[in-house]
């Protein structure tokens, strides 16, 4: 087993979730794929709360500032006409979420919308997260020996709440420090991964990044971060030149923490 000596230094664990805590097989075969099949239902079962109006809203306002983008769906407007008309905003918004998913976009109405989404399949029962064998009894025993550990992803807060929160695991979110995501900054800027020390109130170099990545493990590593790659099943490929660049692992269990000398 390789075996990657955590630094002395280190005193934060900060993970990635999707390919890192998670299979990505979970996000793309479970969470978007229930996003696509059930927000037609969704929009009508909720559409007169005042949460789905504000969702609502705020793709309308996304679809005029994208009304330049091939493809775009705009959002109209209601006047109160009726069943029909209703049907006819919500078929729009319908291809819109669609068609922003299928361009893999992270804006934050579609990201609130889901959000929202996911918390009703989640409190039903409908779903649960899902994480890899080794990732919670080693998050355990990183606690255990006084680390703290803080999740960064780019999806909502939220979302990572409800992953974590119900999970074939149970609730698991006691686990977790913090949580942050791309309100922060995005995964790729390494101006992010100093705002995030800052914020836990720490130093970039008593932090350990770990994400499946390498555009992210590099701006964590630019802003002084410890950094090391997760290879797991599903995980896109590593060239030549990142295998013998960066530090990888294959599983939680082969980080050495300074505290197990």
């Amino acid at each position: 087993m390789v075996v990657f000596a955590v630094p002395a230094e280190v005193a934060v664990i900060l993970l990635d979730i999707e390919g890192t805590t998670t299979p990505i097989t979970y996000v793309k075969d479970t969470l978007f794929p229930y996003i696509r099949d059930n927000v037609q239902e969704y929009l009508r079962a909720h559409w007169e709360e005042e949460e789905c109006q504000q969702d609502v809203s705020l793709l309308r306002k996304q679809a005029e500032e994208d009304s330049n983008l091939d493809g775009v769906v705009p959002i109209p407007l209601e006047t109160g006409n009726g069943e029909d008309e209703v049907e006819q905003v919500i078929q729009a918004v319908v291809d819109n979420v669609h068609w922003q998913m299928s361009l893999d976009r992270k804006t934050t109405a579609l990201k609130q919308l889901q959000g929202h989404m996911w918390r009703a399949a989640y409190a039903t029962g409908h779903m649960k997260g899902e994480f890899f064998q080794d990732v919670v009894p080693a998050i355990r025993k990183w606690r255990e020996a006084g680390m703290k550990v803080y999740i960064y992803s780019s999806g909502s807060v939220e979302a990572q709440k409800l992953l974590f929160g119900y999970s074939t695991e149970g609730d698991i979110l006691e686990l977790f420090d913090g949580h942050f995501d791309t309100k922060i900054g995005h995964k790729v800027e390494s101006e992010s991964y100093r705002r995030i020390a800052s914020s836990i109130g720490c130093s970039t170099n008593n932090v350990l990044f770990l994400t499946d990545v390498t555009r992210e493990a590099n701006a964590a590593e630019e802003a002084d971060m410890h950094v090391a790659v997760v290879v797991r099943p599903g995980n896109a490929g590593l060239t030549d030149d990142e295998k013998s660049y960066y530090s990888l692992i294959t599983s939680f269990n082969e980080l050495f923490l300074p505290s197990s000398t």
